[in-house]
């Protein structure tokens, strides 16, 4: 068998009158975050490390910001066609590992919500799926409330079939 792990990072500023989604969940707050699409920065870092596991490029290259059809796009439904990608080219997706880095809001009444949409999406056990929220007490961009960002790790495979 055929282990490979990626790593994926994204980050977006808050901006007013946007809607606040992670993991494909709207979360209450009085911002949202600046994107060409519905800017899930969680989704982003997901989609990359998945796409660096399997040297695949980066969303960037498969959903540029300057094509308009990806304006405003559901990150959920561009992360179904980063897993279709990824099973074209013989892999599986063992598991993600990913930390969204906030001051505020606070995540953690929905990240078993966030967990289970990107598991569904993925078509992998929930239990697959690790999504984990922290601050940076403060400091940084993120510590002075001016965005968001996302680390996640993939493990895929190929069975050599």
């Amino acid at each position: 068998m055929n282990f490979r792990v990626g790593h994926g990072y994204d980050v977006h500023r808050f901006a007013k009158d946007r809607k606040l989604i992670l993991g494909g969940t709207e979360i209450p707050y009085e911002m949202g975050l600046d994107g060409h699409s519905d800017a899930d920065v969680l989704v982003h870092a997901i989609m990359d490390s998945l796409l660096g596991a399997a040297a695949l490029g980066d969303i960037g290259m498969h959903f540029p910001d300057n094509d308009n059809s990806y304006k405003g796009a559901d990150s959920m439904k561009l992360l179904e066609r980063v897993c279709k990608i990824i099973k074209e080219k013989g892999y599986s997706i063992s598991n993600i590992d990913a930390t969204v880095i906030a001051q505020q809001p606070k995540l953690r009444p929905y990240i078993d919500i966030m967990r289970g949409k990107i598991a569904g999406v993925l078509g992998i056990g929930v239990s697959d799926v690790s999504i984990k929220a922290t601050t940076e007490e403060r400091l940084g961009f993120t510590g002075r409330l001016e965005g968001i960002s996302a680390h996640c790790v993939a493990l895929i495979f190929n069975d050599g079939r």
